[in-house]
């Protein structure tokens, strides 16, 4: 008898890359999006760039993307982290990370949403085992002892072994299945779009804490950069409201002249900026992942490399249950990827939320407590690495596919 599908309601980039690897191994998925697929598919600039970790590159070279992406992709060798104001520039306390002080390579890659996404969708569409059903939603889930039965808004009905929801921060699988969330408003909102500019940016990226909220200036290639710049709610309506040329003089006094003179490559973007913090990753039948488990702030550009490693952690437990003939739905199946993911997941979430909220003001002694924070660990060899790699994605429990094994 055939195995019911793992079902994955999600076409996001977190979504697809757990379709794609699980069909790999042979597991039997389908991938439900409520976009059409052309939109999914469309390659228009939509602002977004990922700082990809090393580990999250391994990942995708692992699922076969990374050929294709390579030239797309901007090497991360340097990161330069500083406290400053605007109109004044950086402060005296600046903390640089170096490449060449890790054996592994770059610290990363920075790659836009386009062609990341063409790249997944491309691949699932090939992928042997992998159905996808597009521009339809769930309308209710129901589990029993067997499985997990969907309602669409079709009419139709689809029935699966497990349920993973790929939805997002707002995302229905989890409140369907009673996973509550914890939900923090910062009344900030990131302008995001690229920048060309006069100077080569030597694969640099910048991080500038200013008091409404951090800049981060971010390389993507041939001379331009990827802005995400976190302002409060009503500023960042104001200044997004602006012609393209009143846009820029408001931004060439927080971006500084050191990579000569600026002028936008594409469109201007906004998105709001919240904490999402699920109380489990799991329920019956049930798992979660991506910004439907936890959505973070863009402070530290972890929020997909996150979401990555939750479905290389998922994937990886489905897989080897799999393997041993387990019900890859039971809870001691599911529990195993909660536990390996939970201590992992929350530090992400309360760190970057920690740093926003100590580096978006102006207090005099805070600022001082940051600038000697950024100098002890500029000058300690041991710290660096050890933010290095946590930057990277190299540290802790890593699942085989971002350490380069097999599926």
């Amino acid at each position: 008898m055939a195995q019911d599908p793992i079902l994955i309601v999600g076409g996001g980039l977190n979504g697809t890359a757990l379709a794609l690897e699980l069909a790999q191994a042979g597991l039997p998925v389908t991938l439900l999006d409520s976009l059409p697929r052309e939109t999914r598919d469309d390659g228009g600039f939509d602002g977004r760039g990922y700082a990809l970790a090393l580990a999250s590159q391994r990942m995708l070279e692992a699922l076969g993307l990374w050929a294709g992406l390579a030239d797309q992709a901007e090497p991360i060798l340097g990161v330069k982290v500083c406290d400053g104001r605007v109109d004044r520039g950086p402060g005296p306390f600046v903390m640089e990370f170096d490449h060449n002080e890790l054996e592994e390579g770059p610290l990363g890659y920075m790659l836009e949403d386009r062609f990341l996404r063409q790249a997944l969708l491309a691949a699932t569409a090939d992928q042997p085992g992998l159905s996808e059903i597009s521009g339809v939603t769930v309308e209710d889930q129901k589990t029993d002892a067997q499985g997990v039965e969907l309602t669409l808004s079709n009419g139709n009905s689809l029935r699966g072994s497990l349920l993973i929801g790929a939805d997002g921060r707002g995302g229905a699988v989890a409140g369907r299945a009673g996973i509550s969330r914890e939900v923090t408003d910062y009344q900030q909102t990131a302008l995001v779009c690229a920048i060309a500019h006069e100077q080569p940016h030597q694969g640099i990226a910048h991080q500038y804490f200013l008091p409404p909220g951090p800049l981060a200036i971010l390389p993507l290639p041939v001379n331009r950069s990827s802005i995400v710049w976190s302002e409060t709610r009503a500023q960042a309506e104001a200044i997004h409201a602006l012609p393209d040329a009143d846009f820029l003089e408001v931004l060439r006094p927080r971006f500084g002249d050191f990579l000569g003179e600026i002028s936008l490559a594409g469109k201007r973007f906004t998105y709001p900026l919240n904490r999402v913090l699920a109380r489990s990753f799991i329920a019956d039948r049930v798992a979660l992942v991506g910004d439907a488990v936890r959505g973070v702030h863009p402070i530290a550009g972890q929020g997909l490399n996150g979401g990555l490693r939750d479905v290389a952690v998922l994937a990886e437990v489905l897989i080897d249950a799999q393997r041993r003939g387990e019900d890859i739905a039971s809870p001691l199946v599911l529990d195993r990827y909660q536990s390996w993911r939970r201590a992992d997941s929350s530090a992400l979430a309360f760190s970057t939320d920690a740093f926003n909220r100590l580096f978006s003001n102006d207090n005099p002694l805070l600022r001082l407590g940051r600038g000697l924070g950024l100098a002890a660990v500029n000058a300690s060899p041991m710290l660096r690495r050890a933010f290095m790699r946590e930057a990277a994605g190299l540290s802790g429990d890593l699942p085989r596919i971002m350490r380069g094994g097999a599926l």
